[in-house]
């Protein structure tokens, strides 16, 4: 099983240049990394984990900055995004990120796509809070579109982009209907995250990794009702806080990788924990 890890990087805690040199000269597979543009100070959403709202949300850096820095001082860190929130970038813009950031790197990204919760920050985006899952479903087939080897027009309710001239191109090939880099869907377990998932992505990023028992089973079924390979399929608990029996349970139902979560922490503090961790590795 690969040992992966997340961290809300921010301008208090270690840089992206240091913890990337050191998970790579540890062993860990990858460094993923979450997305908040700002956080409305009138703030009405609730924490989804309760309580008050950490620090480090409202400081967080941008994750494709942080991980072009992670990707020139590394050789084979996967790079990911844990989670994009889509629905409040402009498709032609991120599409380039994603894309030459993928390219840059040799092919280590993926693309952790979800939906959000703050809808404030979403409001300021222009984002309407009932439509933003079909928002961002729609904005991943532009991207698609222009993440095509030959070009491609893409019309639709939201946006739309004329058939252009789009390098660099990700670099993993086109598998059955997903174009781009690795992508996996972020969110709760349900019908439309499961058809969202079968759709456009190569599989689930499941926060925490609670339920996987109960919800495998039924997202497996709904990939393969949509024609997607069984085999094809990939689970990453995400944000997991580790124990020897809970990787041992992911194991047992077909996960490869997970990604363990690390404290918003200067260097002394992450680097402790990331000695811990490696007992997993």
């Amino acid at each position: 099983m690969r040992i992966a890890t997340t961290i809300f990087l921010t301008d208090e805690t270690i840089t992206p240049v240091r913890l990337a040199r050191e998970l790579e000269q540890r062993g860990f597979a990858g460094l993923y990394l979450p997305e908040h543009t700002h956080i409305p100070v009138s703030r009405e959403s609730p924490f989804p984990a309760g309580g008050e709202l950490p620090r480090e949300y409202g400081r967080t850096l941008d994750p494709f900055i942080a991980l072009g820095q992670a990707a020139a001082v590394t050789e084979r860190l996967a790079l990911g995004t844990g989670i994009t929130l889509v629905a409040q970038h402009d498709p032609i813009d991120l599409a380039k990120q994603v894309a030459t950031l993928d390219h840059l790197s040799g092919g280590r990204l993926t693309l952790g796509v979800g939906f959000g919760w703050n809808a404030e920050e979403a409001a300021d985006h222009g984002v309407q809070w009932r439509t933003r899952r079909e928002l961002a479903r729609e904005r991943m087939a532009l991207m698609r579109a222009l993440w095509a080897e030959e070009p491609t027009a893409y019309d639709g309710e939201f946006g739309s982009v004329r058939a252009s001239h789009a390098y660099p191109k990700p670099v993993q090939k086109p598998r059955g209907p997903v174009v781009g880099p690795r992508t996996l869907v972020g969110g709760a377990a349900g019908p439309q995250l499961f058809a969202h998932i079968a759709e456009y992505s190569d599989g689930w990023l499941p926060i925490g990794g609670r339920g996987l028992t109960e919800s495998l089973p039924v997202l497996r079924e709904v990939w393969e009702a949509a024609g997607r390979d069984p085999e094809g399929l990939q689970v990453v608990p995400y944000a997991v806080v580790p124990n020897a029996g809970k990787l041992a349970h992911y194991a047992e139902l077909g996960v490869r990788e997970v990604v363990l979560q690390l404290p918003p922490a200067g260097e002394a503090e992450v680097l402790r924990v990331l000695d811990k961790y490696a007992a997993f590795l």
